[in-house]
């Protein structure tokens, strides 16, 4: 299976400095950034990412393409 990959617009490299080089993908269902100029890479677990979900926010749905 091809794993898909996007490119975040309006990111900046933390490393390099280089804009709209970042790009987001899915491994072992973990969340990774990685720079294509640098390859500086980051990840972010799932605990993390549902701890910064903001209390009482109301989600209607999630879209998730390719679904």
């Amino acid at each position: 299976m091809k794993q898909k990959k996007r490119f975040i617009a309006g990111a900046t490299c933390p490393e390099c400095k280089t804009m709209d080089m970042m790009m987001l993908y899915k491994e072992h269902d973990v969340e990774k950034v990685e720079c294509v100029q640098c390859g500086h890479k980051m990840t972010q677990p799932e605990q993390a990412v549902q701890a910064s979900t903001r209390q009482f926010e109301q989600v209607i749905g999630v879209f998730k393409p390719g679904d």
